[in-house]
């Protein structure tokens, strides 16, 4: 393991440099996991879920992929969303996007990758879907857009899941959002699609896809 030599070391001065500012902190840890918060983010290395919102461990569930897909036939991502929603009780679910995904540029370029091209598929489909409003911009703006629609149109993926309109039947608090990072300025941005119950679900996502304009 010589070539994990410096993350070992990395980590135990981290764990060293957490202990000295609270003493108590793994044992607290490890007596229980109860985030508020489920995080669907894309894979990207530059957007740590914990990091970005300035949260310690513990405080976020976390499931990522390759460019924030929410996909009804993908068990990883549902497993996950019921493990959250029914045994953690989280009461906000986020996907979050972000601005410069490479995911979302291989879908624009008709880029080949391999394997990833049809995990991408579901990218171009929300392409395809909004493709008059993607050919009114310029290209340099097309990138921007098509990362926010992705992310709205996950956000009613995931509140089309029998795993959350189940909890919403039954009044579990519980809220969907959906963000985008901007790595440039490592800005989180509302794009304002919160659904907190089946009913808001068409009129929230029509506000949003409104309000991104053109």
């Amino acid at each position: 393991m010589d070539e994990l030599a410096g993350l070992f070391e990395q980590n135990r001065a981290w764990a060293s440099g957490v202990r000295a500012q609270d003493p108590e902190f793994f044992n607290k840890l490890a007596k229980q996991q109860a985030p508020a918060y489920l995080w669907i983010g894309c894979s990207d290395s530059r957007v740590p879920a914990n990091t970005v919102v300035g949260l310690l461990p513990g405080d976020v569930f976390v499931h990522r992929n390759v460019a924030n897909v929410v996909v009804h036939s993908d068990m990883n991502c549902l497993s996950v969303l019921q493990f959250a929603v029914d045994v953690l009780r989280v009461r906000h679910i986020i996907v979050c996007g972000h601005y410069g995904c490479s995911g979302v540029q291989a879908v624009l370029n008709r880029d080949r990758l391999g394997l990833a091209d049809n995990w991408l598929r579901y990218v171009r489909d929300v392409e395809d879907k909004h493709a008059a409003r993607l050919s009114a911009l310029a290209k340099t703006g097309q990138h921007d857009r098509l990362c926010e629609l992705n992310v709205i149109e996950q956000v009613a993926h995931v509140c089309e899941t029998s795993i959350v309109r189940d909890a919403w039947e039954r009044n579990q608090p519980l809220s969907v959002h959906g963000c985008i990072y901007g790595i440039q300025d490592g800005i989180l941005h509302d794009l304002n699609t919160t659904v907190r119950n089946g009913g808001e679900t068409i009129a929230r996502y029509e506000t949003a896809i409104a309000a991104l304009g053109a």
